[in-house]
C-alpha cells in the first residue's frame, strides 16, 4: 500500500470543487492510487516531462496530477483540475501543461 498525501496547493484545488465532485475525486484517489499508482490504465497514464507532475489520473472530466516515490511508497497529489474539451482548468484558471 502507498501512503497518499496532498500538496498544499492540491488541498486548495480540491476545496475549489463542488462537494459532490470532491467526493467522487477523493474516492477515486483512495481506491486507485493507494494500491497501484504506477500501473497504466485507461484512466491513468504517465505524462511527458512537465512542471506539474509525472502522472495523470482521469476521474470523469476531472484530472488528478501526482508523483510517486516508489522507495518510500508515497503518492503525492500535486494538483486537481478539470478538462473542458482540450483545455485544463485548475481552480478556475486555464493551465498549460
Amino acid at each position: 500500500m502507498f501512503e497518499v498525501v496532498f500538496a498544499e496547493s492540491a488541498v486548495a484545488d480540491v476545496r475549489f470543487l463542488k462537494i459532490a465532485e470532491r467526493n467522487v475525486v477523493l474516492d477515486a484517489v483512495e481506491r486507485q492510487l493507494a494500491k497501484e499508482p504506477l500501473v497504466q490504465t485507461r484512466n491513468r497514464k504517465p505524462l511527458r516531462p512537465n512542471d506539474l507532475s509525472s502522472w495523470e489520473m482521469r476521474v470523469g472530466s476531472h484530472r488528478v496530477f501526482y508523483d510517486v516515490d516508489e522507495i518510500n511508497r508515497k503518492v503525492t497529489i500535486k494538483a486537481v483540475g478539470w478538462k473542458e474539451h482540450n483545455r485544463l482548468f485548475i481552480r478556475g484558471k486555464e493551465y498549460q501543461l
